[in-house]
């Protein structure tokens, strides 16, 4: 098999059977360059729930009338849980919230209440406050941004971050994306190529069981792997699955199966093998089969936080980090801290002169 897969070569694996799947298991092997396996302290800061999409997997975007719902966090709120990250020693910060939250006129409101116009312009104080104030980095995911919005993101984020999910027009008109103008899979393929124009190091991945075809999951891959060809700043893919949830609009909808995530997780492997991209899987979606995705090419667990649920998947806690170090060595593995920004990417040609300096020290304490 060639170093860089076509359509075809993926499909092959995604439709294997029997010892096929062991093969493909063990052709892994030879991209391993070490028995590394990565993960991320972080502490999740939803800074508003509030988004223009109404994606049907979703548990996260709550109605602007719940008296639950996060409308816009306060800068001491969020400093307060800096600070208290700071403590149990995370190094990232991920600040997610709904996309173009700021057309909804609550949200409008608390805006003006605390001086501000748009919600680009609060984090980006929200981050630069990071900077200033802590010791963490900076990473941001909200949604598709315009290319000027993700320069100025840029300035101030070590990283940044926008999930495909996939390439699929198709989806849509299917539950999951019918009512989600956002997840038009144009605007994120623009939104994630502007990234790569900008040189920021970039998270993306694709979401399978929300009523994709083989074909589908195969395009998608090779779109993430055409993007990262052309800029280099792809830094880890993230291969998810569907998790059905009490209460969501999908919650009926069948999850995808476990050997349909392990052919999948195999074919993003041989796909990016040539590269350094990392092929990331979530633990805490795949509590009870998570060691197996390591010994298909998985080599980093994503964020995990001490401090934080994840506000995405509210009912799938993360595992503490000594279960997180027991999964991987009982699979042969050894547990490593990294940054939310890979090694490769700590240089000037990717962060300015003071991203540069706090990453540099924190990778020097890693």
């Amino acid at each position: 098999m060639q170093n860089k897969l076509n359509k075809e070569n993926i499909l092959h694996i995604l439709n294997a059977t029997d010892n096929e799947i062991i093969n493909y298991m063990l052709k892994t092997v030879q991209y391993r360059e070490n028995h590394l396996i990565t993960y991320s302290k972080n502490v999740f800061i939803p800074l508003t729930e509030i988004c223009r999409n109404d994606c049907g997997y979703c548990n996260f975007k709550k109605k602007s009338d719940d008296p639950e719902a996060i409308i816009l966090k306060t800068k001491q709120e969020v400093l307060e849980s800096l600070k208290e990250a700071e403590k149990y020693g995370c190094k990232e910060a991920l600040f997610t919230f709904g996309e173009d939250a700021d057309k909804e006129e609550v949200v409008k409101l608390k805006l003006a209440e605390y001086g501000y116009e748009k919600m680009i312009d609060y984090i980006i104080d929200i981050c630069q406050m990071t900077l200033d104030e802590t010791s963490l980095l900076p990473h941001t995911n909200g949604g598709n941004f315009s290319f000027d919005d993700l320069k100025r993101l840029k300035e101030v984020n070590a990283s940044l971050g926008l999930m495909l999910e996939n390439t699929s027009n198709r989806l849509m008109e299917l539950p999951a994306h019918n009512k989600s103008p956002g997840k038009n899979p144009k605007l994120r393929l623009e939104t994630i190529s502007n990234a790569g124009k900008l040189k920021i190091p970039y998270t993306t991945g694709i979401l399978i069981g929300i009523g994709e075809t083989k074909e589908e999951i195969a395009e998608s891959l090779i779109a993430i792997r055409d993007l990262y060809d052309k800029y280099g700043h792809i830094q880890e893919v993230i291969i998810q699955n569907f998790t059905p949830i009490p209460g969501i609009e999908m919650e009926n909808w069948p999850e995808p199966s476990f050997l349909d995530m392990i052919k999948t997780v195999i074919a993003g492997t041989l796909l990016f093998g040539d590269t350094d991209v990392s092929i990331q899987v979530p633990p805490n979606l795949n509590n009870e089969t998570a060691q197996i995705f390591l010994l298909c090419g998985a080599d980093d667990w994503g964020g995990v936080s001490p401090v934080s649920p994840d506000y995405v998947n509210i009912t799938s806690p993360w595992p503490g980090i000594n279960e997180l170090k027991k999964l991987t060595i009982d699979a042969g593995f050894k547990l490593t801290e990294r940054l939310c920004i890979y090694e490769k990417y700590i240089n000037s040609e990717w962060l300015n002169d003071n991203l540069l300096k706090k990453a540099s020290n924190l990778s020097k304490h890693q």
